[in-house]
């Protein structure tokens, strides 16, 4: 998440820097939050529709996937975007919930029916 985290700062800041040149500093209100959201969501709807996985998650073999294992939908995609926000704001309740759950999965793994599994170790040679 850290990872994730810090692109979307970097994601931010140059959406946020023009706008503050141009209006001399005074950036704020629900359109510029509203970007910025939108920003957010098509970050992570992109790599995991196009990838199965962000940056963060790449870096540490990890890859999300239909619990059927099928594709992942762009319906499967909001449902996990937006539980994870609920993960988010229930001060990572939703992610602890993987230490209770058989399967390790979080709130945002089962209201968007996906799981993250590990990939194997590249082999060396």
């Amino acid at each position: 998440m850290l990872y994730d985290t810090l692109l979307m700062l970097a994601i931010w800041m140059a959406t946020l820097f023009p706008m503050v040149a141009v209006t001399n500093g005074s950036v704020f209100g629900a359109p510029v939050q509203t970007i910025l959201f939108l920003e957010l969501y098509g970050f992570f709807a992109y790599f995991w529709l196009a990838r199965g996985q962000t940056a963060g998650m790449l870096a540490w073999r990890l890859a999300l996937r239909s619990a059927d294992g099928g594709p992942i939908s762009l319906r499967q995609v909001t449902a996990r975007f937006f539980g994870a926000l609920l993960c988010f704001l229930s001060l990572g309740l939703g992610y602890l919930w993987i230490l209770f759950d058989r399967r390790g999965r979080s709130w945002s793994d089962l209201l968007s029916g996906t799981e993250v599994v590990t990939l194997p170790k590249p082999a060396r040679g």
